[in-house]
């Protein structure tokens, strides 16, 4: 599970560590050192341990407030 996730989704960890493994494989450094040369694995410890950044867009639009006129 993500760390700071209130709800505890499993289907935003699944999300954000497929996006993580995709930034892996297309080059971007590991947060961790590791032996695993799966991108998945090495993307879904980082997620566990918080290390990856991440916004909920959908979560943002519920809580904006209209400008008042």
């Amino acid at each position: 599970m993500i760390p700071d996730d209130p709800e505890g989704s499993v289907y935003r960890f699944i999300i954000v560590a497929a996006k993580r493994a995709r930034q892996l494989q297309g080059g971007a450094r590991s947060l961790l050192p590791t032996t695993s040369k799966k991108p998945t694995t090495a993307a879904m410890e980082e997620v566990r341990r918080g290390l990856v950044q991440y916004s909920d867009i959908a979560i943002q639009h519920t809580f904006e407030v209209p400008a008042e006129e």
